[in-house]
């Protein structure tokens, strides 16, 4: 088994700490396997009543493993997108502890998390547009939903950069923390939702998302449809190639 998806259980949560560091943890097909088994696990074990997903102080995730797109053809079956479907329908709640580099899917994960932490190193990215790609994890429908289509489109399009103060601005993060901090307020804060009563805090959180579940189930159907296309296409494959050139 290999060791790039780390986990720990401890007083109801469980932890999952990706562990690919020399490439900034981007997810590769093995990752994203991993991730689905975990998930799945978690949403069937009455003993586990919160996840919390991290890197460490210094990076959490720079999006997908290129590769895998490279390789991709019109039959592939990406385990991203299966992962994807697996946290937009995920029952318990999810919390995150972000640092450093948190681009494409490092990004859009966290409009699916209940809480997230923030380190004041964090940078966030939706490259999307400069690999030729579209949006994925129904990020075209909450993302606009969060702060807005103007700045939905400024952040998805042109794809800069922005910060963890940024981040919290527009509501995408509950907490801003020094990086020496960021998982042990996480793990205090997903021990602290752990510990309240599970059915009070399961169905609140069912009645929170209940409105908005229907039409993220079809965005990510229509979104997944639109990638494979685009990430099958002449444009995103010469974008993509020429990452490997450099």
């Amino acid at each position: 088994m290999s060791n790039l998806i780390l986990t720990d259980e401890q007083d109801g949560v469980l932890t999952i700490t990706l562990n690919r560091f020399d490439k900034k943890n981007a997810l590769n097909d093995l990752m994203y396997q991993q991730l689905c088994q975990h998930f799945n696990y978690a949403r069937v074990s009455e003993h586990i009543r919160c996840i919390l997903i991290q890197g460490d102080k210094n990076c959490f995730c720079a999006g997908n493993d290129l590769e895998d797109f490279i390789q991709a053809d019109e039959d592939s079956d990406l385990a991203a997108f299966k992962f994807i479907k697996i946290l937009g329908d995920f029952n318990k709640p999810l919390i995150a502890a972000v640092a450093g580099a948190a681009v494409g899917i490092g990004t859009t994960m966290l409009l699916h998390c209940d809480m997230v932490f923030a380190a004041t190193n964090s940078k966030f990215k939706l490259p999307f547009t400069q690999l030729g790609l579209c949006p994925e994890a129904a990020s075209s429908y909450l993302l606009p939903l969060r702060i807005g289509a103007n700045r939905a489109f400024e952040l998805m399009i042109l794809g800069d950069t922005f910060s963890a103060e940024q981040a919290f601005t527009y509501g995408l993060v509950n907490k801003v923390c020094a990086p020496e901090d960021l998982l042990a307020n996480a793990q205090q804060c997903a021990t602290r939702i752990a510990k309240l009563p599970k059915d009070a805090v399961m169905t609140g959180r069912r009645l929170i998302r209940q409105a908005s579940q229907t039409q993220i189930t079809q965005v990510m159907n229509d979104e997944a449809d639109e990638f494979f296309r685009l990430v099958n296409g002449k444009e995103c494959k010469d974008i993509i190639a020429q990452f490997f050139k450099r």
